[in-house]
């Protein structure tokens, strides 16, 4: 067996100097690289920052509107059977955003940029709310209908944008599919790794790889993810409602508590990421481009603003109008980014774990895991009586960020396949090769001691391909939108006809029953 994912992982090699070339580009160019603050941002980071400042004012701040409409949306009572409400939407396009790179990925911007890495994490995520708008506004417009449920999002207001030519909704839809199912092991291993924490912390031992209790571990999470995906989106949906706000809640509460804990360390905390956003520590490179390029980075790539990753999520709810889900959408990353990946950074910048001097651990050997950094964190600033405790719940949290994210995948995965068949059969194959093999497979390599890191960087290279192919399409489409939304302006939200604003759309039709009510 381990012979078979050494092989695996061997052949999947080439993959990770393509992922870095492609992130990188043109950092690695020497006149370009020479350019001050400049030469250390890539294009990807650029494209995705530059659309979200074009966005957001082409939109007129649409952040505006984002806060002070979008709650009153989620709370509204929904009205009809067809599709999911607008919070449980959100609720979905939040167990994919709120996942294991909130904690791993911004405790790993911080150990390489320092906390100023931070700072422009707040700037690429306010920006990144307009870009979340126009990508889940198109999901809207173009969304389908299926029995009783919508489906829609990249593939289809691709298909739409691009002449409405059916290869390219199939091309959108194998590629999103693939990016999807992709990114499944690498969440079964987050998984295992905080039930591994967890069982270590209690019983006060590391279990084998090897051990029964691991098999047991894995058995049960198959069994989990198949029971919700195989009962379709609207169990997916029952599933995040109430785990993502466990998780938030979780995370968020105890977070507070160790901030409160810690209340005069508070003002060293906001000193250390303003002044590390403009001169940054020496350990961390001393250039405001090495913060800059890992805040904006990990940021974006956290709350996927940019992606088209989360336009499922908002093609499957039932709106008034289109500009409601993607105002939704676009709070969802100022949920992400700026309460739980801050909440991260306060803890892990306060604890001082970064720079190597409060713990006893040596900073070169701590900031090659993430995960044990940020814990150690946690550890650092509680009481010693209590660490152990918080460390099994921010864990837990950990867990259930991998798990919901997990979930997101599958059913992403599937509403993406219904552009090429709705047929049961086909939706069935598509449940089965995920909750029944990718689930699987992630867990056979952790059983056999492995991680197949070659295998992992297949998600970096799957994460900017989806940008260069959404981008675009939200650069096309950008006018449909801009209609969208200046009759929700101008209507205050009133009846949306898209013949009326000059485009025709599946579902946004008079006197159709499947127009959203």
């Amino acid at each position: 067996m381990q012979d078979i994912f050494n092989s695996i992982n061997n052949f999947f090699s080439f993959i990770s100097p393509i992922s870095d070339a492609i992130w990188d580009f043109p950092t690695k160019v020497s006149w370009y690289a020479a350019i001050p603050i400049l030469g250390q941002l890539s294009f990807p980071v650029l494209l995705l920052v530059g659309m979200g400042i074009y966005f957001t004012v082409s939109t007129g701040f649409i952040q505006r509107m984002s806060f002070g409409q979008t709650v009153k949306i989620m709370l509204r009572k929904q009205t009809s059977t067809t599709g999911i409400s607008a919070l449980g939407s959100f609720m979905l396009g939040l167990a994919m955003r709120a996942g294991p790179g909130n904690i791993v990925g911004i405790t790993g911007a911080i150990s390489v940029g320092g906390p100023g890495a931070l700072f422009w994490m707040w700037v690429a995520a306010f920006f990144g709310m307009s870009t979340a708008f126009m990508e889940s506004v198109l999901a809207q417009l173009f969304k389908e209908k299926n029995g009783k449920e919508y489906v829609g999002g990249l593939p289809f207001y691709g298909r739409r944008i691009l002449g409405n030519k059916r290869f390219v909704g199939l091309i959108l839809s194998c590629v999103y599919i693939t990016y999807a199912l992709l990114n499944v092991p690498s969440q079964t291993f987050n998984v295992f790794s905080a039930v591994g924490t967890i069982s270590e912390t209690i019983a006060g031992q590391a279990y084998p790889r090897q051990s029964m209790f691991y098999y047991i571990i894995a058995v049960v999470l198959v069994f989990i993810c198949a029971f919700i995906i195989f009962g379709g989106i609207r169990r997916v949906v029952a599933y995040s409602n109430v785990l993502v706000p466990v998780k938030a809640v979780l995370f968020c509460g105890i977070s507070v508590v160790i901030i409160l804990i810690n209340f005069p360390l508070i003002p060293y905390f906001f000193k250390e990421v303003v002044v590390g956003a403009f001169s940054p520590h020496a350990i961390f490179g001393g250039t405001i481009g090495v913060a800059l390029a890992q805040g904006v980075k990990r940021g974006l790539m956290s709350n996927e603003a940019g992606q088209g990753t989360i336009t499922m999520a908002a093609a499957v709810a039932n709106n008034k109008h289109p500009c409601e889900q993607g105002l939704v959408q676009s709070l969802g990353v100022f949920f992400d980014t700026m309460v739980i990946c801050t909440l991260t950074g306060f803890i892990v910048v306060m604890a001082h774990v970064w720079t190597g001097t409060t713990t006893g651990v040596e900073w070169e050997s701590i900031k090659a895991s993430k995960i044990t950094m940020y814990l150690s964190s946690v550890q650092s600033l509680v009481p010693a009586m209590i660490a152990d405790t918080v460390k099994v719940i921010m864990a837990l949290c950990y867990g259930l960020f991998a798990f919901t994210t997990l979930l997101g995948m599958l059913s992403f995965a599937e509403i993406s396949a219904n552009f090429i068949s709705r047929s049961p059969h086909f939706i069935l194959f598509i449940r089965s090769i995920g909750a029944l093999f990718f689930v699987p497979f992630g867990a056979l390599t952790i059983l056999a001691g492995l991680e197949l890191t070659n295998l992992w960087y297949i998600t970096d290279l799957a994460n900017i391909i989806m940008v260069y192919i959404n981008i675009p399409l939200l650069i096309l489409g950008a006018p449909l939108v801009y209609k969208a939304l200046a009759h929700y302006r101008r209507t205050n939200g009133g009846e949306f006809i898209s013949a009326d604003e000059g485009f025709e759309t599946p579902c946004w039709v008079k006197d159709k029953a499947e127009k959203a009510s």
